[in-house]
């Protein structure tokens, strides 16, 4: 790998990151020696990358570094256009023609010679066939959530049985053939996963909840990893 990619690459490893990213990690993405990594690290610092961090501890990008946005590596483009693909097959109406102009656009500004790769992709979603509707706008849940706003459904479960629900909607899940809206339901006082097909009526209220919607959906999955870890301990033990 040439120098001048290798420093791309950890500067992109280093956007993606949420926590320190150790010397360690890096070079072994980059299949390069910890030393390599530390010259590196400080060329791009010399360069006055905003790199924060220290050798045994792990290494930070700072917030408000920003690069060309569209410096995509072929692979970066099949994963951008088979990504939408999947999204313009399983999303609902809005997200698949905002799936669909998002690949034109990916195809309109980067180099002509990574267009085939977008006009005629080696990889290709498979169309989703059995797709249940949704009786929802899927678009308003989404506002909902970015504006931590209650929704009240009418709803029917499983078995038929109908009832009220006032939730705070944090989540969509796209499934294979069904789109769930993850909430707290303040008749059941716990999370719950509800199916947009069995919603028969919706009301967007503009009362925000209490909590912010990201610090429910990291509640939310601290609860599923103790889900799976009790089922994994269950199930080793009936072994």
């Amino acid at each position: 790998m040439r120098r001048a990619d290798r420093l791309f690459q950890i500067v992109q490893i280093l956007r993606r990151g949420r926590h320190p990213v150790t010397a360690q990690a890096i070079a072994e993405e980059l299949e390069t020696s910890r030393r390599t990594v530390y010259r590196d690290i400080a060329d791009l610092i010399g360069q006055r990358t905003p790199i924060r961090g220290e050798a045994g501890v792990g290494y930070i990008l700072e917030d408000g570094f920003d690069m060309p946005p569209l410096m995509l590596t072929q692979d970066e483009v099949e994963a951008a256009v088979l990504g939408a693909q999947m999204v313009v097959a399983r999303g609902d109406p809005v997200l698949s023609r905002a799936a669909q102009d998002l690949i034109a656009k990916i195809g309109a500004v980067i180099p002509e010679t990574l267009r085939p790769l977008v006009l005629e992709p080696l990889t290709r979603a498979a169309p989703s066939w059995r797709t249940t509707p949704d009786n929802v706008d899927m678009s308003r849940v989404r506002a909902a959530i970015r504006g931590g706003q209650k929704l009240t459904i009418t709803y029917r479960d499983e078995r038929e049985r109908g009832s009220q629900r006032t939730i705070w909607p944090f989540a969509i899940g796209y499934h294979e053939t069904t789109r769930h809206i993850v909430g707290w339901c303040e008749l059941r006082q716990d999370f719950r996963n509800f199916r947009t097909d069995r919603i028969s009526d919706a009301v967007f209220t503009e009362t925000r909840y209490p909590d912010r919607p990201e610090t429910l959906r990291a509640r939310w999955k601290r609860r599923q990893a103790e889900m799976w870890s009790a089922w994994h301990a269950e199930k080793a033990a009936a072994s």
